[in-house]
């Protein structure tokens, strides 16, 4: 099917039960996001569509593919096919009598198209029956969808269809489905108790099938002032015109024959009795005594057997006929059947069928083959203009398939970009640089600060492999990154070995001690599950903790990365240096903010801290109010184990308005009246580093034994 019917189908999914249900259904493999006008799609895509959405909204193929139809006549008219179907004919009979002619019109652009065909038949007792015929089975619960929405529109009338007989027609007719409604058609205005009851079925249905009323907007037009007249019983000249015909015809056999150079006349046995002059030159084989139509010609359309009593039954149809005497010749006729009784013979009035000025050429014709007035001549004109219109419309979709899905490429590929951007830095600091303002250093009151780093790793690193390093520090710090997740750190920094989080900062938050102890000891669980390369041991780490104010900003253009400022940072630092393997180091200031949290602290005692002096410091054994699997995440259904929220900004607020709330810049102690202190401004501070080497000797024996006399390998100084 064309990619017009998917679209048809689309549309209705959208305006009627809304774009999720779309969603859902457009998941299939194959389907995409939308349908290009004239390109062919397979039959499986179309039904496969149709029986997803049957199955997402609980109702029956019969339902939905009537619904559909009542759409698909919607959505031709927005289409811009509300003229043509409105000019088809002045009543129902006469607009269903036509369909096949549209179709064969429509073939035109859709060369491919495989439409079904429409008979309507008398009975005795005066009742319509519609004959349906398609190559497509199942599909015949959209004609009275769009039956009953031509009649309610376009003739102001009610129409109830039932089917009557179902056969398959392969042998007889072609087509797989035969399918014959019996149409009842009433004035709208005398509306009933039952099409009331009908009204308000359909009502329900759409009310259980969980749909969103859809609006379509009906407007007066012109056409109504028309149909009004073709309907009205007072227009005498419609009502009673009689023809009159002459008493014998007043035309030569040869001037019949060079006006109609395309028509033929045969009995009833199909043979040929007369034929036009170009008949005669492009198929000199009808010249042949006895010839027949059947051995000259095959019946493309309507698909029946080539006989007089099948042809009789679509003697209303356009007939579509093809040349297959003469394998050379791609001739093709197209034309209508008029039988004369008197005569006992068919006359078939036809001419090529032609879509372009190169399809003429193919069949060996010009356009002086064709009669003056025959209408052929200005179609292929028309046509060839009109191809060359749906050629450019088949670009243009193309051009927009290509620029929708290198659109998405290019918002996946932002994605990861800014993925790999806030990973770098805060959001908000990131979202800032990309708009290009500047990043003022802000000052945080207070804030717990974490170190940590491997112990033995200058041992580790002097008796293995390079790669073995990496493996080891890439899986401990996958580890330990998926904490800063859980526990809603910011990761500042990894140097080597050492690795650097910070709680409270850039985003304030009263619980910081708590997260960063939570995720110490979450560390400490995760460095267990990591093994020394040389040893095949778990390895061992060391952590320090302090908390106190800091001055953070991003520093840098090329690579710039968000630190922290202040001697809160160094102490920090020699929390870890200072440390013990396998444990937690705290000063007195982290101590105060922990310690009636119900975590189980132990006193170190006082110790000489490099550049510090005497200290009181403690170690963090544990959480007695937690889970180790809640520290490590992995119980499920628990997130958060913080009852407090940043108290600075809701989730709601945008990124400006972070930029201004979150990150509290006040007066510098320094410099009074200074708002926003500048890097510049830094000298006061002491500056401070942090060494990747062992700076003290780690083992069971000695704690603080003192190897600064050890070069520092790698160095960070702020």
């Amino acid at each position: 099917m064309y990619g017009f019917i998917n679209s048809c189908l689309q549309s209705l999914v959208m305006e009627r039960f809304g774009q999720d249900t779309w969603n859902k259904i457009s998941s299939l493999p194959g389907v995409q996001e939308s349908f290009m006008t004239y390109m062919v799609y397979d039959d499986k895509l179309t039904l496969s569509l149709v029986q997803e959405a049957c199955s997402l909204l609980d109702v029956s193929a019969e339902v939905f593919l009537k619904l559909f139809g009542e759409h698909f006549f919607l959505f031709c008219k927005k289409a811009g096919y509300d003229t043509m179907l409105r000019t088809l004919g002045g009543n129902l009979i006469e607009f269903i009598g036509n369909l096949d002619a549209l179709h064969s019109y429509l073939a035109l652009s859709y060369q491919e198209m495989n439409a079904p065909s429409f008979r309507v038949e008398m009975s005795d007792d005066a009742k319509m029956l519609l004959h349906y015929y398609s190559d497509r089975k199942g599909l015949y619960h959209i004609v009275p969808g769009i039956i009953e929405a031509v009649a309610r529109d376009f003739f102001h009338s009610k129409v109830t269809m039932t089917v009557v007989n179902q056969t398959d027609e392969d042998k007889r007719t072609g087509k797989k489905e035969h399918v014959v409604f019996l149409v009842q058609q009433t004035n709208q205005t005398s509306s009933t108790r039952g099409q009331d009851l009908s009204f308000h079925r359909e009502e329900e249905l759409l009310r259980s099938m969980r749909v969103r009323s859809a609006t379509f907007a009906q407007t007066k037009s012109s056409w109504d002032l028309i149909r009004a007249v073709v309907l009205s019983e007072k227009d005498g000249v419609h009502c009673t015109f009689t023809p009159c015909y002459p008493d014998k015809m007043w035309v030569e056999e040869r001037a019949f024959c060079n006006a109609f150079p395309f028509h033929m006349v045969f009995d009833g046995n199909l043979k040929v009795k007369q034929m036009g002059v170009k008949i005669q030159k492009f198929l000199p084989s009808l010249h042949a005594r006895d010839a027949t139509m059947d051995q000259n010609f095959t019946i493309l359309h309507p698909q029946v057997t080539f006989t007089i009593d099948s042809i009789m039954k679509f003697i209303n149809s356009q007939f579509v006929l093809k040349s297959c005497k003469d394998k050379n010749t791609k001739l093709q006729l197209r034309g209508q059947m008029l039988w004369m009784e008197s005569l006992g013979c068919m006359l078939y009035l036809c001419s090529p069928k032609l879509r372009s000025l190169q399809e003429l050429q193919e069949v060996g014709l010009h356009l002086a083959d064709l009669a003056q007035h025959d209408v052929t001549r200005d179609l292929v004109l028309l046509n060839q203009q009109r191809l060359a219109e749906m050629e450019l419309t088949n670009q243009l979709e193309r051009k927009k398939e290509e620029l929708r899905i290198l659109s998405q490429h290019l918002e996946t590929e932002k994605e990861k970009t800014e993925t790999l951007l806030y990973a770098m830095l805060p959001r908000h600091i990131a979202n800032q640089l990309k708009d290009g303002r500047s990043v003022k250093a802000g000052e945080f009151e207070v804030c717990t600060i974490l170190f940590s780093d491997v112990v033995t790793f200058t041992s580790i690193c002097a008796a293995c492999e390079p790669i073995h390093i990496v493996h080891m520090l890439n899986s401990m710090y996958s580890k330990f990154d998926r904490l800063t997740s859980i526990h809603d750190i910011y990761k500042v920094e990894t140097i080597g070995d050492a690795y650097m989080v910070v709680g409270g900062v850039p985003l304030p938050t009263k619980s910081h001690a708590h997260r960063v102890a939570n995720f110490a000891l979450g560390m400490r669980l995760a460095a267990r599950e990591v093994y020394n390369p040389v040893t095949g041991k778990p390895i061992q780490i060391r952590v320090g903790l302090h908390t106190g104010p800091v001055l953070a900003g991003v520093v840098g253009e090329k690579m710039p990365r968000y630190c922290l400022f202040g001697d809160s940072v160094n102490t920090a630092s020699r929390m870890e240096s200072h440390g013990v393997p396998d444990h937690i180091h705290l000063s007195t200031s982290t101590y105060r903010a922990l310690k009636d949290a119900g975590f189980n602290i132990q006193e170190r005692g006082q110790i000489e801290v490099k550049g510090k002096g005497q200290m009181t410091t403690y170690f963090l054994m544990g959480n007695l109010l937690v889970s180790e699997d809640s520290i490590m995440g992995r119980e499920g259904g628990q997130t958060c184990l913080y009852k407090d929220d940043l108290y600075v900004q809701s989730e709601t607020e945008s990124d400006s308005e972070l930029d201004e709330r979150t990150v509290t810049v006040r007066k510098d102690s320094c410099h009074e009246g200074g708002l926003g202190p500048d890097l510049s401004q830094l000298q006061p501070m002491a500056p401070f580093a942090w060494d990747i080497s062992l700076p003290f000797e780690t083992n069971k024996h000695r704690y603080n034994t003192s190897t600064s006399s050890f070069p520092s390998r790698l160095c960070a100084l702020f």
